[in-house]
Order: C-alpha cells, then structure tokens, then sequence
C-alpha cells in the first residue's frame, strides 16, 4: 500500500456503551489494523453519553472513557483512541488536545460510522471522508423531504457506503436521489468468533436466540403514503405462535425499560404495556431473558451468541417491506461462530447465498422449512454458516473493497 496511511474511525461506543455497538465498531478498528493501517477509534459526536449504572445520559463522561479504554487494550490499542466531551469545555481524554489536532491534520481518511458524527473543521480538513451508513432507510428518506440536517450530513463527506445493499434497485422502494451509495457490509474478524468443542457442543443442545431492543418510538417514517415503523416489537408479536408451532426453542435477550424484581428471570419490565407483552411472549413458549446484563461488555455477549443454536429474528419494516438489501451486524457474528441463522427477508438474498446456513423468510411455512432443514443436518449447516461469514464478510475482504472504491 505504499506508505502507512492513517484512518480514524468515528464512533459510539462511549455514547452507546454496549457490546453490539463495540463490536461492530472493534471489527472496522481492527480490520483497517490488519491490513496495515494506522488506525486510530476517536468519539467526538457532541452527544453526552449513556451510563447502564446510572441509568441515564449524563454529562460525566467517567463510564465512557473507562469502557473506551477497556476494549481498545483489548484489542491491542491502548493509545489510539480519543473522547472529546461535551462537558468540561469540550475536554480531549486519550489523546493530549496536540496529539488530537495532529491526529487529523495528518489523516488520510476518516471513517463515520453509522453517520453519527456531524463532521466539524477539523474532520472537514481529511481529504478522505467516508460515511457508512448502517441503518438505511431514514436518511434517503428524510433527503427526498428535502430535510437540511440529512443533506448537509450527506454532502460533508466525500464517498457514501450502506448497508442497503438494494439501494437503487429497481425492486427497492427506497428513494436515492444523486447520492452515490457504495454497498458494503459488517466486516468480521473471524478468529474472534472461532468455536471451541466446548461451545459447539453447547450450540447443538441449546435455542436459537438473539439480542433485540423491544420497543423503540419516535423514529417510524412516512413515504408515499405508507408508513414503515421502527421497532421490532411489532415483528415478533406477530409471530408469538412461533415456538409452539416449531417445537423448536426460542429465546429473546431483550432490551426494555425494565427493574430488578421477582419475576422468573429476576427482571420485571417497568411498563405495563412492556410487562403484558412478555407474558404472551412466554406464554406462547417463548423464552425471555434481559439483554441488558449480557450487553454491558463485549465477552458476555460473545459467550451468548456462542452458546446460542443459532439466531431467530425479524428485520424491523424499515429494512424489510421497502427491500433495502440489509443485513444484520449481529447476525453475520452469529454466522462468523458457526451458527445459522433464519432471518427476515430484506432482499439479501441477491447479494448472499440462503438456504444452507442462511435462510431468509417471509412468513411462518418458511420459518418452519428452515428449522427443519437444520435440525435434519445441524453441522452442515454450522458449516454453511461460517462458509457465508468467511466468504462474505471476513474483515480483509470487505474492507479490501471499500479501500479500491475509495482509492485509500
């Protein structure tokens, strides 16, 4: 590659302290790390940031920068982050503020991931400036509205990646307008996902699961008419007959505003509505369990996909009903350990390969086809499963991609 080029990767996970967010971050900082880049992770995103034990946004910043510090020693790079705070007076923890302000002046490429970073002069001053957009829909949207924040956000940067990988398509009701959005996808370490004996073991004994916010408001959008919601409550409710009708175990790791009680799990949900959901799901032989506990680092979280089957979930409507081409960051780790996956239908089954290891679905008969097909033959389809995480989202190879589309 020539010299040693510097990338920063813009991120959340001080902002968003939990392990789906740190992992999809680790994975681009240490993919970028592999193939010989100077990485550095650096938040900066104006944004105070969420601290699980105080339950709540705080304008201390003390839980961030410690969960920041943790997993960048984990993965080798103790000095290479930075966290800019809101409060005091906009602080530089990490990095000294003359490290930071070299840090960009000298950078060959900033990376935004999931576009939460509203770039400043600084970032302006790369000359490379990559947003990656991991949640479609919204944005494209909110452009073809014509709303300014997303425009701005938009034209700030340099090269457009998504998700999406069925933007544009003529089957994809997703408007694009003149943006030229790059497809991409979660880059994977694999040798972080490998299975022992032991959790192989485990997996073919055990349910399908996933982790899942359950309710989430204020983010359902309007286009032409039709209204795609959020959250995915919505899906999972509408298959609550699933366990019964599958013989197969299910278990949701759920995330919800909820309290320590004395409910089976130890975990009571602190709304009615919330607490009524989750007796029908149990009700129905669904099993529930809090996300929460298992999210608040990295290596639990590992553990529970692992242990895991394999991965049963839905798509919220966003990603499914307009056919964005979207696939989950979660799912591909479950397929990295070796575990199926059946999963709603976006429309990425033209970009991946379904129906050994991957299967996507539409409705309830092929839900049942797919824990046939898998329970008839579990280790063929542990092997399709990691085949399809190693083929198509090992981390050198997506981010070989983006590099070449970029000219990094």
């Amino acid at each position: 590659m020539g010299k040693r080029s510097r990338v920063i990767i813009l991120g959340i996970m001080g902002r968003t302290p939990f392990a789906g967010v740190a992992w999809q971050a680790l994975h681009y900082v240490e993919g970028f790390r592999r193939l010989g880049f100077d990485v550095y992770y650096v938040e900066d995103s104006g944004e105070w940031a969420y601290d699980p034990e105080q339950n709540t946004v705080s304008h201390d910043c003390t839980y961030a920068l410690n969960y920041i510090s943790r997993l960048m020693t984990w993965c080798g790079l103790p000095d290479r982050w930075a966290y800019r705070a809101v409060e005091p007076e906009r602080a530089i923890f990490g990095l000294s503020e003359s490290q930071f302000r070299e840090l960009f002046e000298r950078a060959d490429a900033i990376v935004n991931l999931t576009g939460a970073t509203i770039l400043r002069d600084e970032h302006l001053r790369v000359p490379l400036r990559i947003y990656l957009e991991t949640d479609p829909v919204q944005p494209q949207i909110e452009v073809a509205k014509g709303n300014a924040f997303y425009i701005d956000l938009l034209n700030a940067h340099t090269h457009h990646f998504t998700y999406g990988e069925n933007l544009g398509a003529a089957d994809c009701a997703v408007p694009v307008g003149s943006v030229n959005y790059h497809a991409t996808r979660q880059p994977i370490v694999m040798d972080w996902w490998a299975s022992t004996n032991a959790s192989a073991t485990s997996a073919a004994n055990s349910c399908f699961s996933t982790v899942a916010n359950w309710r989430q408001s204020g983010k359902d959008l309007v286009w032409n008419g039709e209204t795609y919601t959020w959250s995915k409550h919505h899906g999972f409710l509408n298959l609550v007959d699933l366990p019964r009708r599958a013989a197969q175990p299910l278990e949701l790791a759920l995330s919800l505003q909820g309290h320590k009680g004395d409910g089976d799990n130890g975990w009571v949900p602190a709304h009615e509505e919330d607490a009524e959901a989750i007796r029908l799901l149990t009700l129905h032989g669904w099993r529930i369990t809090d996300a929460m506990s298992l999210s608040k680092d990295i290596l639990p979280y590992r553990d529970y996909i692992m242990a895991s089957r394999g991965e049963f979930t839905v798509a919220k409507d966003q990603y499914a009903r307009p056919r964005s081409g979207w696939f989950s960051d979660r799912s591909a780790c479950y397929l990295a350990a070796g575990r199926p996956v059946v999963t709603q239908d976006t429309g990425f089954g033209k970009f991946l390969p379904v129906g050994e290891g991957l299967f996507a679905f539409d409705n309830m008969e092929q839900i049942l086809a797919a824990f046939a097909a898998i329970n008839s033959d579990y280790e063929r389809h542990s092997r399709a499963a990691w085949a399809i995480a190693e083929d198509y989202f090992r981390a050198e190879t997506v981010l070989t991609k983006l590099i070449h589309e970029t000219g990094l």
